[in-house]
């Protein structure tokens, strides 16, 4: 069959949605995928392959996770799960947009997982499926102990959802296919019920851990120490590669010994293999850099380009760095995020680190362009060719971005190398960023000042400062924040609300306020409370209490700290009691002092006074020292 054709615009939308009134032959020349290469559409798939390669995939997705492979699916139900599938491309499911990429992958996996339970149970149609045959499907879920990471243990409400689904999702389908499932597979139910994510008793909660802050700060810390040496380290590759050059024909056992001496002799401690290592390192330290200090998916940093630093000024002469990418979350693709100094760095070193392996991409789309012009796998290359994070795929020996679950990997392993537990993954980056934002808003920014003290995570307000660049900002980004904002106010509000006793002239109204069973009982649940009061409340940090007012103008804020202990908007708990006892030390000490005459003496009495009162409110001695 030809695979080059003039075009597929009008051939693809001649084609059915399904494939009911079609025969086999018209069936199988149906065209799945194409790419237009060198001026001609070169067809990928068509129907009757047994392997359908998949387009439209971000470039972090391995090349073995864009294909589905029939030849996997159980003889019997091989043809109604290409047809079925075959819908799921041409029009999705109803009231729902049209699959992407790794949605597709998912399905299928999940599906043939039921498919292969059909088949132990030796049916051999999916007509012939009943809600009793699915209702053994459920009990099996729940009763599968997994084999991998979390081994023993069963599955996730989510991972049950998606098989659940999946079981769904093929009774839709079905019906475009001749081999239709007659009835709903759980008539009376959903896969989100039966897998426990509705009721009373389900709590929605987030799929992502959040990196604790002792953890984080020792990666991060790590990390950036690496990227400050990283230029003295890729001095060392380009001193290696100038060797390799200049005793080009030597064996390679006489090129290593020469290396590790011109190592040796350049300072170099652990020869070519702990160098090798180490620039392994520095990339993946450049990524954590990268993805702490921008909030970018793991896709989207993939798909950095050379050339994606940028920088811009307001009228007042400040100066802002962007870094540009492609996200295909979105759906909208190129996005802007704004950065600190500390990321334009990463951004730097990777440019310099990528350029070897950019070199070998090109030559092989070179040599490629040679043997067959019109080779698929060219146009895939040329996504790649000006990629930072590039890697070399030992399974084929090529060049190529690295995708997720490499990346997954490597963090892993640098974690493991700074002495650490976690199970660190790539997505979890992106919440802690969120996270940092949020309490950035509470005055509580703990963001590793000793490398950029200049900068805040309420950089991301400067987006709207900024018209050219700052159109294109992360929305989504903003609505992880908000979730975070969110969450931290609730939790402000649950310490307040405990048995532990309040200062400052809000706080006593809280303690007035819980004294009162008739107050609780408007609410539902404490749940309920905590929400309701969370919401209508502006809360914000100032350090020495939490401030509820609706703005900032309060000089309790900056210069006169100690006004906070009897303001009607100021909560003050256990937490601020260490700075009271600070303060309130300070000014004893003051009293002694001759020259501050009486107007200064009077000031001195007045804010120990207000201490004392916030010590003596919150329970304790001001005159015992707090450990």
């Amino acid at each position: 069959m030809n695979n080059i054709v003039e075009t597929t615009f009008t051939s693809l939308a001649a084609q059915p949605g399904d494939v009911r009134t079609l025969s086999k032959s018209e069936r199988d020349a149906l065209i799945i995928s194409s790419e237009q290469v060198a001026g001609k559409w070169i067809i990928l798939s068509h129907y009757g392959d047994d392997l359908w390669h998949l387009i439209g995939f971000a470039s972090n997705v391995n090349m073995s996770n864009r294909r589905l492979d029939f030849g996997t699916v159980p003889p019997a139900f091989r043809e109604m799960m290409k047809g079925a599938f075959y819908r799921y491309l041409r029009r999705g499911r109803k009231s729902r947009v049209r699959p992407r990429g790794g949605s597709i992958k998912s399905l299928f996996q999940s599906a043939l997982l039921f498919l292969r339970h059909l088949e132990a149970l030796k049916l051999d149609r999916i007509g012939a499926v009943t809600p009793m045959v699915c209702a053994t499907y459920v009990k099996v879920c729940k009763e599968y102990r997994q084999t991998t990471q979390f081994k023993g243990k069963p599955l996730s409400k989510s991972q049950m959802h998606t098989r659940l689904q999946a079981v769904e999702a093929l009774y839709e389908l079905s019906q475009y296919t001749e081999d239709p499932m007659l009835t709903h597979p759980w008539p009376e139910t959903s896969a989100k019920a039966l897998a426990g994510l509705t009721g009373r008793g389900f709590k929605a909660s987030s799929k992502t851990q959040l990196i604790p802050d002792d953890i984080f700060c020792i990666l991060f810390q790590q990390a950036y120490q690496q990227v400050e040496r990283g230029h003295q380290l890729l001095d060392l590759h380009d001193a290696l590669d100038a060797l390799t050059t200049q005793r080009k024909g030597q064996t390679d056992s006489t090129l290593i010994v020469a290396k590790n001496l011109l190592l040796d002799a350049l300072g170099w401690e652990g020869g070519l293999r702990m160098l090798k290592k180490a620039l392994i390192e520095l990339r993946t330290s450049c990524y954590i850099v990268l993805a702490s200090t921008s909030g970018c998916r793991n896709h989207e940093l993939t798909n950095l380009q050379s050339g994606a630093h940028h920088r811009s000024q307001d009228s007042e002469g400040t100066t802002y760095h962007w870094m540009r990418s492609r996200s295909e979350k979105t759906g909208t693709g190129i996005h802007d995020w704004m950065i600190p100094e500390a990321a334009v760095r990463a951004l730097r070193l990777m440019e310099r680190w990528s350029a070897p392996y950019q070199a070998i991409l090109n030559a092989e789309i070179a040599q490629r362009q040679l043997t067959n012009p019109y080779d698929p796998e060219i146009v895939e290359l040329q996504k790649h060719r000006h990629s930072l994070f590039l890697g070399l795929d030992l399974e084929n020996n090529r060049v190529r971005t690295l995708g997720n679950s490499g990346w997954n990997h490597r963090l892993k392993e640098f974690t493991k190398g700074c002495a650490l537990s976690w199970e660190l993954s790539s997505h979890q980056f992106r919440r802690k960023f969120a996270n940092y934002a949020a309490h950035s808003r509470f005055g509580d920014l703990r963001y590793l000042k000793e490398h950029y003290a200049h900068w805040s995570l309420d950089m991301t307000l400067g987006y709207a400062m900024d018209e050219s660049w700052g159109q294109h900002f992360d929305l989504e980004l903003y609505a992880d924040i908000q979730g975070e904002l969110e969450d931290i106010k609730l939790g402000i509000v649950d310490s307040w609300l405990d048995n532990a006793p309040l200062a400052g002239g809000y706080g006593n109204t809280l303690n007035q306020w819980k004294r009162e069973p008739r107050n609780l009982l408007i609410f539902r649940d404490r749940a309920s409370m905590l929400k309701s009061i969370a919401e209508s409340t502006a809360i914000r940090s100032n350090g020495h209490a939490w401030c509820t007012a609706d703005n900032d103008d309060c000089v309790g804020n900056a210069l006169e700290r100690t006004r906070c202990s009897s303001c009607n908007h100021a909560v003050i708990g256990r937490k601020h009691a260490v700075i009271y006892q600070r303060l309130y030390d300070d000014l004893k000490g003051l009293l002694d002092c001759p020259d501050i005459g009486e107007g200064g003496r009077q000031r001195v009495e007045r804010d120990l006074n207000r201490c004392r009162k916030v010590l003596e409110q919150l329970g304790m001695d001001a005159e015992i020292l707090i450990a």
